[in-house]
């Protein structure tokens, strides 16, 4: 297992225990878990965004701190929180990574993420010009994700 993995597990754990709310000592939780202070910071800025559901503070200092918090919302919110989020275009690394953080925090099931990932996917892109297939992908998204709000 990669250590950005341990580290965001690690994370999720944390959250898991103290009802959706963590704070962490940067340098402390590197020490526990044997890595360096900077890939605790690549897992929070990668994997704990607004866009997947967290509010992140910090404080820094001598007495510095990381909290972390996870957002709950209604179905509804969420999806339309992600459709804000997307903006004029998206990748398709960004998408799958929308698509598996709406699953894994349950708000679409498992057939709904692999009919978006399969719409959104490059295959689908293939024959459009590169400067036009992220706006393409990023309304397509968009739009099925308002028609998951109005089923």
């Amino acid at each position: 297992m990669r250590m950005s993995d341990l580290v965001a597990q690690h994370i999720l754990a944390m959250l898991d225990e103290q009802n959706g709310n963590a704070e962490i000592r940067r340098n402390e939780l590197a020490n526990d878990l044997g890595c360096v202070p900077s890939q605790i910071n690549y897992v929070i800025t990668s994997r704990f965004t607004p866009e997947q559901g967290y509010i992140v503070e910090s404080r820094r200092g001598g007495g510095g701190y990381i909290r972390i918090t996870r957002v709950n919302m209604d179905k509804s919110s969420a999806v339309m929180h992600i459709v804000n989020s997307i903006g004029e275009t998206l990748d398709k690394a960004t998408a799958e990574v929308m698509i598996k953080n709406m699953y894994n925090q349950s708000i679409i099931d498992l057939p709904t993420a692999r009919l978006l990932a399969s719409a959104l996917s490059e295959r689908v892109f293939k024959e459009i010009p590169r400067d036009t297939k992220d706006i393409l992908r990023a309304r397509i998204f968009k739009n099925m994700l308002l028609t998951l709000i109005r089923s």
